[in-house]
């Protein structure tokens, strides 16, 4: 069932089902009453990433509190994404970028990973989960990617699960089409790997090429920045082996 975006959607933490209220936080008060002007009896569309999409009434039990009580499920909760997305923080902004279309995309886990040329931090998981949320709510998405703590990128590779297949663009590949590369690929568990504005060192790229769970794919003839390559990437994943197919 495809979202509906002619009303206003709104991520909440609690548990959603027939009847239930939620009560809206300092900033949803904020943003529903002052900025949406939203009155007693006006409907919305919530969800958790736990119990689908339901369509909510917005009541003013006082003048400073809203609650929002659940009245009918509109879609039932989805199959949370699998595909693990492995980046390398960018500049703030683009950073920002890189997190919204990740979840666009479909991504299911957001793995920082921190490389020899990384040029950009997480300066909290917090605003970066955040930001998750926010993309969420505007593109319809109903299951919540997790995000992890920045780990450096050579941790992440010792302790890896060798049955996930891990992706990564190799900007130093002499060769320019990666779908017949991904089309000899067996796994359905799978991560992705966008490196720095950098680009990835030798010896990463050496590590990377010499680890049996990595493939290395090319992403065109053409240079592309850290964001615009990530974007990149994710489409023809999943075209060729994700929920696009």
């Amino acid at each position: 069932m495809r979202a509906n975006f002619r009303m206003q959607r709104l991520y909440i933490g609690g548990p959603l089902g027939p009847g239930m209220a939620q009560e809206a936080s300092a900033d949803q008060f904020n943003y529903l009453a002052n900025v949406l002007r939203l009155e007693a009896g006006a409907e919305l569309l919530v969800f958790n990433g736990r119990d689908g999409e339901w369509r909510a009434r917005v009541d003013f039990p006082s003048r400073k509190k809203i609650t929002l009580v659940a009245l009918e499920q509109t879609r039932p909760q989805p199959e949370a994404s699998d595909l693990h997305y492995l980046f390398a923080p960018l500049k703030v902004g683009r950073l920002d970028y890189l997190v919204q279309k990740a979840v666009e995309m479909g991504a299911g886990r957001l793995v920082p990973v921190m490389t020899q040329h990384v040029q950009g931090r997480i300066g909290s998981v917090e605003k970066v989960e955040a930001n998750v949320i926010e993309a969420a709510e505007q593109c319809g998405i109903l299951s919540i990617p997790s995000v992890e703590a920045p780990r450096r990128l050579t941790d992440v590779l010792a302790g890896w699960d060798a049955s996930r297949r891990l992706i990564f663009c190799d900007e130093g590949d002499a060769g320019q089409n990666p779908l017949p590369i991904l089309a000899g690929i067996a796994e359905r568990k799978l991560a992705l790997l966008v490196g720095p504005e950098g680009g990835f060192s030798e010896e990463e790229r050496a590590l990377l090429r010499s680890l049996p769970f990595v493939t290395a794919i090319p992403l065109g003839p053409r240079i592309l920045r850290a964001d615009t390559a990530a974007v990149a990437a994710m489409a023809v994943l999943q075209a060729s082996l994700g929920d696009w197919k």
